[in-house]
This record gives C-alpha cells, structure tokens and sequence, in this order.
C-alpha cells in the first residue's frame, strides 16, 4: 500500500513539473452545431410587443378624447383609432419579417385589438351621431355592436378551450381569410363613423349610411366566420 501511495504521488509531481496539472478546456462546438443548436430567445419585450403595449395604452386616452366636444377631440379620437389600426398590421408584419414573435406577443395582440373595437362600439352606441337615421332607428348600432362584441367573446372562449386540446382542434381555429376581411371592414366602418362626428365633415349623411353598412357587414362576416370556427371543431371531434 506504501509502494502504491509513494507512486501515485510522484505520478502527479511528475505531472506538475510538466505543466499539465490544470484540466484542459472543452472543446469548443463545431460552427454547424452552434448553427443548429441556435435558438433565438423568446423575450418578453420585443419591438411589436412594444407597439401592441401602446395599443392597449391607448385605449383610456382613445376614451377621453371622444367625449371632448370640440373640433380636435374628433380628430383626436380617429387618429388614435387609425394609428391602432395601423399598428395591428404592422406589430404582425415586423414579427413575421424579423422574426421577433413571442408566446407574450400571440396573447396580447388579440387582446388590444378587441379592447380597442370594442371600447370604439360601446362609445358610438353611448353617443350616437346626431343624424335622422339614429332617430327613427336607434337600434341601428345597438344590434352589429352586440353581434361583434358578443362573436369576440365567444371566440376568446373557443380558442383557450382549443389550446387545452390537441393540435388538429388548434389548428381548426386559426385565423383565416374570412376573419381578416371582417377585421378590415370593422376599422374601415368605425373610422368613418369616428370621423363623421366632425359635423364639418361635408356630405355626411351619406359617410354615415355608408359605415353602418360596412359595420353590419363586418358583423355578418363575423357571424359566419364564427360558424366555419364551430364546423370546423365540430369535423375534428367527429372523426
């Protein structure tokens, strides 16, 4: 056991005096391992996130301005509306073009986007435009608002009971087309409604008559596009 113990010891003196009594570094990965194994981060804060935040952040200020009764709350409460329209589109575009979406981003979008229309409805239903046609019908926002709002909260309901499902129901109630046109005519039809609260506005009458049309179309699409959701669930849990 001496013999063995005295070896062992001058092995390692041995191996001080050559230099090599420090454990050598891993080797580095090769470029293509660090290449596959790249993942970027999923960051809470990124660049659409921000301009989504900034939608949601402009909801109250979008409120405050619709009941100033002058000529630049108008103007303030379309272009509040307008900018968040814009940065629907472009918080998505900047996601899927620099690659920056994030799990945070897929949850909020939807979410200011709804407190946006929906706030724009309510505030319309609350303080009608003073025209003739609300007059003799002053239903006539009542019944799209409630058919939107109501689609909206079904849908939120839909979808977080297909993310507890499995893929095939997921995919089922991904966006499509048809809910991209209604999403287009809901901010066509309440920007012009918004607008058209400026009684300076020339030719008004018929700018009105023209949103509520394009607003109970918007609620038609979103009707139907609710029912193709619902067939679509329905044929996944048949099979």
């Amino acid at each position: 056991m001496g013999s063995e113990d005295g070896a062992k010891r001058g092995n390692e003196q041995r191996t001080r005096l050559l230099g090599h009594d420090q454990i050598p570094p891993p080797p580095s990965p090769s470029p293509s391992m660090q290449h596959c194994g790249d993942k970027p981060a999923d960051k809470l804060l990124t660049l659409p996130t921000v301009l989504t935040l900034g939608r949601v952040a402009a909801v109250p200020l979008f409120v405050s301005t619709f009941y100033v009764d002058s000529w630049w709350g108008t103007t303030a409460t379309t272009s509040i509306f307008i900018a968040a329209a814009i940065t629907d589109w472009l918080d998505g575009y900047l996601a899927r073009k620099m690659r920056l979406g994030s799990v945070f981003g897929a949850f909020l979008d939807p979410v200011a986007d709804k407190l946006m229309v929906a706030a724009a409805l309510v505030l319309l239903c609350t303080r009608p435009l003073d025209v003739d046609m609300f007059e003799q019908a002053p239903w006539l926002m009542t019944v799209p608002s409630i058919a939107i709002i109501g689609r909206e909260i079904t849908m939120s309901a839909v979808r977080e009971w297909a993310a507890s499902q499995n893929s095939k129901i997921l995919e089922a109630v991904a966006v499509n087309n048809l809910g991209k046109w209604k999403t287009a005519m809901q901010m066509t039809a309440l920007t012009i409604l918004l607008a058209t609260r400026d009684s300076s506005l020339g030719g008004s009458d018929t700018l009105i008559a023209s949103g509520v049309a394009l607003l109970y179309i918007s609620a038609g699409l979103a009707i139907w596009s609710l029912i193709v959701y619902v067939g679509k669930i329905w044929k996944v849990l048949i099979r």
